[in-house]
């Protein structure tokens, strides 16, 4: 059985949203990110990224981990594509040429989205998008996605998902780095069909399931 080391709030809502939608058997062991044993989290006693017990899994003391037998995997979207692959169901690819487009897309979603996408993110989430200097943050991110969201707005023009025509890992692992970019107040409505897309995605009961139980994690 799949045993996968993390936390919702974290990284791991990839791989999770994947094993929600296939219904695979796994098993979760709560990892903490040890910056965050504090606040909410300051009683936390389970294992967190610098517990020598999780270091020995993942030594870059990172969430999310795999284990599946002796297969061991430190990346969230390699994660998620092995989740798809092993499954067998339509969530992972169907030829070799499924299978380089899904990997592309997760090397698009990381190289080009997930950074500014944060950026967006930790300025909003940390209340400074009204401030003079969150506002300029936020401009410059926004425009280092223009290009890669330009891309997506063509393709998803056309296309339901990106991959198959058909919701995929795909979709999983770009729309959870899009995700990060929701709260700038005007970005997403300049791509109409990506904004489309992704609540498609969201509106999963996989996506709802996943993030119920986000929810749920003190922040």
């Amino acid at each position: 059985m799949i045993t996968l080391y993390g936390v919702y709030r974290s990284r791991a809502t990839r791989p999770l949203w994947a094993l929600h939608e296939t219904g695979m058997a796994f098993h979760l062991v709560p990892v903490l990110q040890a910056y965050r044993v504090t606040g909410a989290n300051a009683g936390w006693t389970g294992l967190t990224t610098a517990s020598p017990e999780f270091l020995a899994i993942n030594p870059q003391s990172q969430i999310p981990a795999l284990t599946d037998g002796d297969a061991v995997l430190t990346e969230s979207l390699a994660i998620t594509l092995y989740i798809a692959r092993k499954s067998g169901g339509a969530l992972g690819p169907a030829s070799d040429l499924e299978t380089a487009l899904m990997e592309q897309w997760a090397l698009f979603a990381v190289s080009s989205v997930e950074t500014p996408a944060l950026e967006i993110h930790y300025t909003v989430a940390e209340g400074r998008s009204t401030t003079l200097e969150g506002t300029a943050l936020l401009a410059v991110a926004a425009e280092k996605l223009r290009r890669p969201m330009g891309r997506l707005q063509a393709w998803l023009s056309v296309h339901d998902y990106l991959v198959g025509d058909r919701f995929t890992a795909a979709d999983i692992n770009t729309a959870e780095c899009i995700r990060y970019a929701q709260g700038h107040p005007t970005l997403l409505p300049e791509f109409p069909a990506v904004a489309a897309w992704l609540q498609r995605c969201q509106n999963r009961p996989s996506f709802q399931t996943m993030w119920a139980a986000r929810d749920v994690e003190p922040a």
